[in-house]
């Protein structure tokens, strides 16, 4: 039987996730990385993208995360991300709209704050979409 450890996703709003997970796959601001029980304890920043938890059960779920810390420790592993959205919850048209939005508006701004602001709103509808589509594959 498989290692388990403790993992929970925060957002400002609610408790996202709780439960027992074998794996956890997410992107850091330094690269993808896979977290396991006993895992060296260690807190990274995490960036928009797609979490994958391997659950107890042994299936994948994948949900949309945006940017936040991860911190992992001997007896509780900890993400806390400013928002995070199970496929289901992913409104796609209102995703394929606000990409649509962020493609346009980046190609009508000067300012680097504003560029940045809109490739982050990119980002974050493109990651959306490919949860949708991961579990379009998957189910």
């Amino acid at each position: 039987m498989p290692t388990l450890f403790n993992f929970e996703v925060h957002t400002p709003y609610r408790l996202f996730y709780s439960g027992k997970a074998q794996a956890v796959i997410l992107v850091l601001a330094d690269g993808e990385i896979g977290i396991y029980a006993n895992h060296s304890p260690f807190t990274g920043v995490v960036v928009t993208g797609i979490l994958r938890i391997k659950e107890s059960d042994g299936n994948w779920r994948a949900a949309f995360v945006s940017s936040g810390i991860l911190e992992v420790k001997e007896h509780k592993n900890v993400l806390m991300v400013d928002s995070a959205e199970w496929p289901e919850e992913i409104d796609k048209e209102r995703a394929i709209e606000s990409k649509k939005q962020a493609e346009n508006n980046l190609i009508d701004k000067n300012f680097k704050f504003e560029v940045n602001k809109m490739k982050e709103k990119l980002k974050r509808a493109e990651y959306r979409l490919k949860v949708l589509e991961l579990e379009k594959k998957s189910g």
